[in-house]
């Protein structure tokens, strides 16, 4: 898949999710196998009035690339300004979001809210391309539910404009995350276009991604939830398509090093007392699969300083695993936007 400078193929992209992959997990990830990161949702609004929380979303680094910053927003001038102010860090591409769910988000014709005016969406991604000497990519849905689906000529509105690429999360926007993706629409935008096609949606194991590249024919595909619990993923995807054989789990150990790396990065990065507050929602998904995971989880969360967790983490024992029902019952979901 070409995008620009990026050439990787059958690559395996970290999606963008809001509070999830801020430059801490990012970085995990890109060691565990992701090709190509994204920032959280940036509002173009936040950014044109110099918010700084805004700005700091669109911070990483080098050794992040290939990199993308994702912006949302629904005033063409708005997202203009915001697209030459993200052009000015020289990402190796921007990715405009046409496809966020969340009410107040699409309910105000932002991300999936531009599928109900194409037209808009349109002028949007002209404006954007326009403002950027860096590729931009576009990400959204199926359609606006299950009555108004028009991806394939969303997909040829999107090549037209000069887009370099479209990532499709396979659910319409009524949906959200429930229900099962429709990877059945991708073939025919495959055949009606030529930019890159990039698969999203209810990819949540190595096994899932391999069918995903057989049936749909895409260039890409894109794991957002199923990063959160276990980060490995994108290296296991990369093993089965080389090698058509699974990769081991990996084990307690190895789960235990990846979250205390993880933890101590988010120190680094947001501050100690945030950071452990924030890596709260982690620990569920780095200890999942083990017997009595809800005490542990509860105990960690005790504390708001980094030593004392430290000391539990580097004093646990392998404890003798659980049944995978039993771990369902344990371990908690998040919720992403």
């Amino acid at each position: 898949m070409r995008i620009g400078n990026i050439d990787i193929d059958k690559p395996v992209i970290l999606a963008p999710m809001e509070d999830v992959t801020d430059i801490s997990f990012r970085l995990v990830c890109k060691e565990l196998g992701a090709d190509i990161m994204y920032t959280e949702f940036v509002n173009s609004e936040g950014l044109i009035r110099a918010s700084r929380k805004t700005m700091r979303k669109m911070m990483f680094l080098e050794e992040e690339r290939p990199f993308g910053i994702q912006l949302y927003g629904g005033a063409e001038q708005s997202m203009e300004t915001a697209a030459g102010m993200a052009g000015e860090l020289r990402p190796d591409l921007i990715d405009i979001n046409c496809g966020c769910w969340v009410k107040k988000i699409a309910g105000r014709g932002e991300g999936a809210g531009l599928l109900r005016d194409l037209p808009k969406m349109e002028r949007i991604i002209r404006t954007v391309i326009g403002a950027v000497q860096v590729p931009v990519t576009v990400k959204t849905r199926l359609g606006w539910d299950a009555s108004s689906i028009r991806i394939t000529e969303v997909a040829r509105m999107v090549e037209q404009t000069g887009a370099a690429a479209l990532t499709i999360h396979c659910r319409t926007r009524a949906q959200g995350h429930k229900g099962e993706p429709e990877y059945r629409w991708i073939e025919p935008v495959k055949s009606a276009v030529g930019i890159p096609i990039i698969v999203n949606g209810g990819i949540d194991s190595a096994e899932k991604a391999r069918t995903v590249f057989a049936e749909t024919g895409c260039d890409g595909v894109m794991i957002a939830q199923a990063a959160i619990t276990n980060p490995w993923i994108f290296g296991e995807v990369h093993h089965l398509l080389r090698t058509g054989r699974l990769k081991p789990e990996p084990d307690f150990a190895e789960r235990v090093r990846v979250m205390r790396r993880h933890l101590t990065l988010s120190v680094e990065y947001k501050g100690e007392q945030r950071a452990v507050l924030e890596f709260r929602k982690h620990y569920s998904g780095y200890l999942r699969n083990y017997h009595n995971i809800g005490q542990l989880r509860s105990r960690l969360m005790q504390f708001t300083e980094l030593a004392p967790i430290l000391e539990i983490i580097d004093n646990l024992e392998e404890p003798a695993p659980v049944s995978p029902a039993a771990d369902r019952m344990q371990t908690a979901g998040v919720p992403i936007a």
